[in-house]
């Protein structure tokens, strides 16, 4: 399977989550709206959610993916087997004692960590107390998923991997479709949504543990040991995870200042799931298939290759990603009344998500950037460049936030999240170029010029579109607002695609054999 195969098989599983996903926000905000129990569930949720980037997708994804295809590489899948075994020791005894400590201590951590604010109510801090609870053990079941899908991954089987996801949202939409049936409160309806999280989490842990003993790599229980092994994992993966996540760590800190502004979490988290979309289904991609892909190159001393498998992700991740940036900038109002507006979502509640999600989707080809130049550190087992990046573009996000909160309110903590993006993204493409670990090719290079003048085009006519054709597109009745916005991006599309074929921006050839072969799927 090709590269842009390769992408596409994870882009498409992810697409299938992102898709089901929206129905979850959808039906969360017709019963929840941007009340108190969607703040506290989402903050709730956001916890263990970022210890999940952190410590289980974030460090095993950075430090656990180079060195088992190492150990593949020199002494065969035997060799990573036992590997795997000493890690899933310490693995499982670590996660039993955070997940122990956290149950504990989840008041404190509620009220300084996750929404300080929310204190000055009894009953939210109460109800985001209880849900924290039940949702952390979601951080186990995830962490040893991560884990099971950088083993499948490495063995370059992508999709299982990619697919599991989609249980969450499954569940989740099952749980709120009994809740309406039900008649539940919204109180009630909370809980049903933290119980799916938890439940989802072991689903999608059944699921590969039945796909790597499809691949014949089941793993057995071993003492847990600090192997040398092991250690060089704890310190590649303690860099690694801080970075992984700095995403996460940077909409944490807009969830903390935002708890002082009533449905201010709920309205980040309903712009962010939008914005997420093009970033999970393209950014996502490209660094669960790159990082494998590069690290097996480095360690075969393949360094041609390298450098082609960075080319074409920085082709192929800006080609798709600066026109959904485009569109999300320039027509946020239309998609987030057509996606949400029902129910307890009002039209004041989307102006102010659109006018986030506008913000956010200036960052986005910055995070999808970071997506594609740091699996270049990490297979080069450098974690602390990528480390850098990440603490000066926290640093930039609080202080932005803090700056602009007070003024522009919670779209000030999404311009502050993307200013730190860009930051982060610029520092690591000049760290890659200065030290001769990425040679951009001349031919990416005008392709990448194309894309960009190609997207400017396409950006002219959707917003005329959005000046001429407003009424249809964000106040008529939902099957013509669906049509016109269906209709329009099609245009779009058809205007942006168009260029980029007939320019050479884009490789007609291939993207027929992508879709010849996916039709054969």
């Amino acid at each position: 399977m090709s590269l842009i195969g390769k992408f596409a098989s994870v882009g498409g599983a992810t697409m299938a989550s992102r898709a089901l996903g929206f129905v979850r926000e959808a039906m969360i905000a017709a019963f929840l709206g941007a009340g108190p129990v969607a703040d506290a569930f989402y903050a709730a949720f956001r916890f263990p959610n970022l210890f999940r980037r952190l410590f289980a997708e974030g460090a095993f994804n950075a430090a656990f993916v180079p060195l088992f295809a190492k150990e593949i590489e020199g002494g065969g899948q035997a060799a990573a087997r036992k590997f795997a075994e000493q890690v899933l020791a310490v693995l499982v005894l670590s996660l039993f004692a955070i997940s122990a400590l956290a149950m504990i201590f989840m008041p404190f951590l509620v009220g300084t960590v996750i929404a300080p604010a929310f204190a000055a109510d009894p009953d939210k801090f109460d109800l985001t107390v209880l849900l924290a609870r039940i949702m952390f053990p979601y951080l186990a079941a995830m962490s040893l998923v991560a884990m099971l899908a950088g083993i499948l991954n490495s063995l370059r089987r992508y999709f299982l991997a990619a697919l599991a996801p989609i249980l969450l949202n499954v569940v989740l939409v099952a749980g709120l479709a009994a809740a309406g049936y039900l008649g539940l409160t919204a109180p009630e309806i909370g809980k049903v949504l933290g119980w799916s999280v938890t439940l989802s989490g072991v689903l999608q842990l059944g699921l590969l543990v039945w796909a790597i003993r499809r691949q014949g790599f089941g793993l057995g229980f071993v003492r847990p040991r600090l192997t040398p092994a092991v250690r060089r994992l704890l310190w590649l993966a303690l860099p690694a995870a801080i970075t992984g996540g700095i995403t996460q760590i940077n909409l944490l800190v807009g969830q903390i200042i935002a708890s002082a502004e009533s449905g201010a979490i709920a309205i980040i988290n309903y712009a962010d799931r939008l914005n997420q979309l093009p970033l999970g289904v393209i950014g996502i991609a490209i660094g669960v298939v790159l990082l494998p892909e590069l690290s097996r190159a480095l360690k075969a001393g393949d360094i041609k290759e390298a450098q082609y498998l960075q080319n074409r992700s920085l082709e192929f991740g800006l080609a798709i990603t600066l026109p959904a940036a485009v569109g999300l900038a320039l027509l946020p109002a239309p998609i987030i009344a057509l996606v949400f507006e029902r129910g307890a979502f009002n039209r004041e509640t989307t102006l102010v998500t659109a006018s986030v999600l506008a913000a956010f989707s200036v960052g986005l080809p910055a995070f999808v950037l970071s997506k594609i130049f740091t699996p270049v550190f990490y297979a080069r087992e450098d974690m602390r460049t990528p480390l850098r990046a990440s603490m000066v573009s926290v640093v930039i996000n609080i202080a932005g936030s803090l700056l602009l909160f007070p003024g522009l309110g919670v779209t000030g903590l999404a311009i502050a999240t993307s200013l730190a993006g860009w930051i982060s993204a610029l520092y690591l493409g000049q760290q890659l170029v200065a030290r001769n670990l990425f040679r951009p090719a001349a031919a990416a290079l005008r392709r990448i010029g194309l894309i960009v003048i190609g997207a400017a085009l396409m950006g002219a006519a959707l917003w005329w579109a959005g000046a001429t054709f407003r009424y249809w597109l964000l106040d008529a009745s939902l099957p013509v607002r669906l049509a016109a916005i269906l209709a329009t991006i099609a245009v779009a599309a058809v205007l942006y695609f168009g260029f980029a074929f007939a320019t050479g921006a884009l490789d007609r050839a291939e993207f027929a054999r992508l879709l010849k072969r996916r039709r054969k799927v």
